[in-house]
C-alpha cells in the first residue's frame, strides 16, 4: 500500500455548531481531507503551529483508513529497539505530528473516499504568513481591547489565560506583548 504525504492545511468552523474542520492537503496533489475535531483538538493542533515547540521522538502519523465516516489513525514510532504502531483518534495523532514536526501520509484510498475541494477563503492556516483577516480557531479578543492594555495588564490576562488553557487567547495576548 502506497502512502501519500499530507501536510496541515488549515483549520475551518465546521456546519457542526462547536467542532472544527481540519483540513489536510496532498504534499504532491490538489486534494484535501476534511476532518471533523473538537474544539480541544482544534486548540491543541493550532497551538503548536503558532510556534511553541516540544521535543520528543516521533516518526510518522498514518490515517489508513476511514469507515462509515470515521478516520483511523497509528502513531509509528521509531525506538531504538523498534517501530511501534499505536493506534488513537486521528486528531489526536495530528495534534502529536505538529507538536513533533513529524510527517502525516494517508492511502489513495482514504483520499479517493473522503478528498475535497475547498474554497480557500473559508480555512484558518495557523503559523502562516497568509491568514491574515482569518478568525482563529478560538475566542478572538478585539485588539483595539488589548492595544489600551499596558504590559502589567497584558501579563496578568496572559497567566489567566493559560491557567484557563485557552492557548489561542494566550498566543493573541504574547502577539500583543512581542509588538511591543
Amino acid at each position: 500500500m502506497k502512502k501519500i504525504e499530507l501536510d496541515i492545511y488549515g483549520i475551518a468552523p465546521s456546519q457542526k455548531g462547536g467542532s472544527y474542520s481540519l483540513i489536510l492537503a496532498e504534499v504532491n496533489g490538489d486534494r484535501k481531507l476534511p476532518i471533523i475535531v473538537g474544539p480541544f483538538e482544534a486548540q491543541a493542533i493550532a497551538i503548536p503551529l503558532e510556534g511553541i515547540e516540544v521535543d520528543r521522538p516521533l516518526s510518522e502519523v498514518f490515517i489508513y483508513q476511514i469507515k462509515e465516516g470515521i478516520f483511523y489513525a497509528q502513531l509509528i514510532v521509531d525506538t531504538t529497539d523498534a517501530q511501534t504502531q499505536i493506534d488513537c483518534r486521528t486528531s489526536d495523532a495530528i495534534a502529536i505530528a505538529v507538536r513533533f514536526n513529524c510527517p502525516i501520509y494517508t492511502t489513495e484510498e482514504v483520499l479517493e473516499a473522503a478528498g475535497i475541494e475547498i474554497d480557500e477563503g473559508y480555512v484558518q492556516k495557523p503559523g502562516r504568513d497568509d491568514d491574515a483577516g482569518i478568525p482563529n480557531v478560538g475566542e478572538q479578543l478585539d485588539h483595539s481591547a488589548l492595544s489600551s492594555k499596558s504590559i502589567d495588564e497584558l501579563e496578568e490576562m496572559l497567566e489567566e489565560a493559560l491557567r484557563n488553557e485557552d492557548y489561542l487567547k494566550a498566543a493573541q495576548i504574547r502577539d500583543e506583548m512581542d509588538k511591543r
